[in-house]
């Protein structure tokens, strides 16, 4: 906890480091899975500006076209992103676009993504989206493009009562509305993670 009480990352240096993809953070459910289990110290999350700017307009986007008035404030997500940094202080990369020219990718959007990952030396890459992160690409670099649902399965296998303690803080944190063990884990598996569904049944 530092100064101010904000509760931060538990995350040693030796932890696995994963730059998160935009695709990732989207989801709610995510985001605070992912966020959580860094303060719990599974693992270390790596994002840049562009990141949280990506998924904050997808859900903005998605609002409007979905609801009218828009019922989202961008307002509010720029605080969840600004709380998401506190948590995670060592997890927002700089200085990482002098590589992005350099890089091969099949869309060049994504490039940003990758040029966080070698500035930041993480190891993996967490994307649903594992076609526009092809091996070829990224070994080079060191950098495995992961599914969510193997990455955190991977988190849960070695030390499975961490994660677990992890999703009950969630759920404590879940008031309006709450929900139980078993929806939360529907909510999941309906995210993507299936396999990870299993191990929390």
């Amino acid at each position: 906890m530092d100064a101010d009480g904000t509760i931060v990352s538990n995350a040693p240096l030796y932890a696995p480091t994963a730059v998160l993809d935009a695709c990732v953070l989207y989801p709610a459910s995510l985001r605070d899975l992912f966020v959580t289990l860094s303060v719990s110290g599974l693992y270390l999350p790596k994002w840049t500006d562009a990141i949280h700017e990506e998924w904050i307009e997808n859900l903005l986007e998605r609002d409007r076209q979905g609801n009218d008035p828009p019922r989202l404030e961008r307002s509010r997500l720029e605080r969840v992103r600004d709380l998401m940094d506190r948590a995670c202080p060592r997890s927002r990369v700089t200085d990482y676009e002098p590589l992005i020219s350099g890089l091969d990718l099949p869309d060049e959007d994504d490039r940003h993504v990758l040029a966080a990952a070698i500035t930041s030396a993480a190891t993996f890459l967490v994307t649903f989206n594992l076609r526009d992160f092809p091996p070829s690409a990224l070994a080079p670099h060191g950098v495995e493009a992961v599914h969510p649902d193997a990455f955190l399965c991977s988190l849960f296998d070695p030390r499975p009562d961490a994660f677990r303690e992890a999703v009950r803080q969630i759920l404590d944190r879940l008031r309006n509305p709450p929900r139980t063990w078993a929806e939360h884990v529907a909510v999941l598996r309906d995210s993507g993670l299936r396999r990870l569904a299993e191990r929390l049944t």
